[in-house]
């Protein structure tokens, strides 16, 4: 059975002067689906969550969440999701617990079951012991996390989060991951944005990658990986180094040396190539010390649609946080 969409975009755009932040648009996200929309700072990936929330206006096209028209009908489609801005928006003057009442009461919630989902909330984002403490004495690992909290108070069937975890503690980001899973296992539709490859990796189920306003590509983790894979790869080390490495092109397309020991090697079949190599070693005498099969990584799939290294992307938003 076709699941319906939860989140619709219908060639959206949006121009800030001359600058076209985002460049016609279309996304369908099924509902329960975990989609993660890639890109490096300034691709437009806060101007789409915004757009997707109300908070800011399309130049042409439109967005819907769970078949509510996020401009004609914005009552009705804010009630179905809660926003996890990328700078935390909750109370500092008011203690955890003042916060999440506070804001279920905005979202009509009755008392007993804010009260009731604001324990499992604070618990499980290992909150619970500092329920009465002011939100001003928070680490910012502790305020993403009751952010995301306050926006999960109303019981939303979609979540969107624009880059959870920048800037935060190893702990926090871990927490933070393993309650979006969680989440998500339990049939919460989830749209996240960041520029962390590996948190992609882990979480989503399809990824988007946005550059330039533009969507460059939309697929499954392993079939973007799949996608740029020409050659496959083999790494080879060897216990000495071999007196005629130059054998080895033999059967390869590309041979790159490492070192005097390993090598990696290019073929458009590593079944053939596999049997050569251990040939190539017991004929040399060489003792083979570890032998693996490469893939491609979605940090190159990430280039190859950007042109930027997502590690150096990582450490100028690091350096950002850091200045704050």
């Amino acid at each position: 059975m076709k699941l319906r969409d939860a989140i619709q975009v219908i060639d959206v755009s949006k121009r800030y002067a001359d600058v076209l932040a985002l460049d016609h648009i279309n996304l369908n996200i099924s509902e329960g689906e975990f989609f993660g929309l890639l890109g490096p700072n300034g691709a437009g990936k806060t101007t789409l969550i915004r757009i997707l929330t109300g908070l800011t206006t399309p130049t042409s096209g439109r967005a819907s969440v769970l078949g509510y028209d996020i401009l004609r009908e914005p009552t009705m489609a804010k009630k179905q999701f809660g926003l996890v801005p990328e700078t935390s928006n909750i109370y500092s003057e008011l203690t955890a617990w003042e916060n999440l009442m506070f804001i279920s009461k905005l979202y009509g919630v009755p008392k007993r079951e804010r009260e009731e989902r604001a324990l499992k909330l604070l618990e499980a984002f290992g909150l619970k012991e500092r329920i009465n403490d002011p939100v001003r004495q928070f680490s910012k690992g502790m305020k993403r996390r009751l952010t995301i909290a306050a926006a999960l108070i109303h019981e939303p069937r979609v979540l969107f989060l624009d880059e959870p975890t920048s800037g935060l503690d190893v702990q926090s980001s871990r927490l933070i991951r393993e309650a979006l899973r969680r989440l998500n296992k339990e049939g919460l539709t989830i749209f996240l944005t960041t520029h962390f490859i590996d948190e992609a990796d882990q979480l989503c189920n399809r990824l988007a990658i946005l550059n330039k306003g533009k969507i460059c590509v939309v697929d499954t983790s392993e079939n973007l990986k799949k996608s740029i894979q020409e050659n496959e790869v083999i790494e080879v080390e060897f216990g000495l180094p071999p007196s005629n490495s130059e054998e080895l092109k033999e059967h390869c397309s590309k041979i790159i040396k490492l070192n005097d020991r390993k090598f990696r090697l290019y073929s458009s079949d590593s079944s053939s190539i596999l049997p050569f190599v251990i040939d190539f070693a017991n004929n040399k005498g060489l003792k083979i010390i570890s032998i693996s099969t490469l893939r491609p990584t979605l940090e190159e799939v990430f280039i190859k649609h950007t042109g930027i290294d997502p590690l150096m992307a990582e450490r100028m938003e690091q350096l950002r946080y850091e200045k704050h």
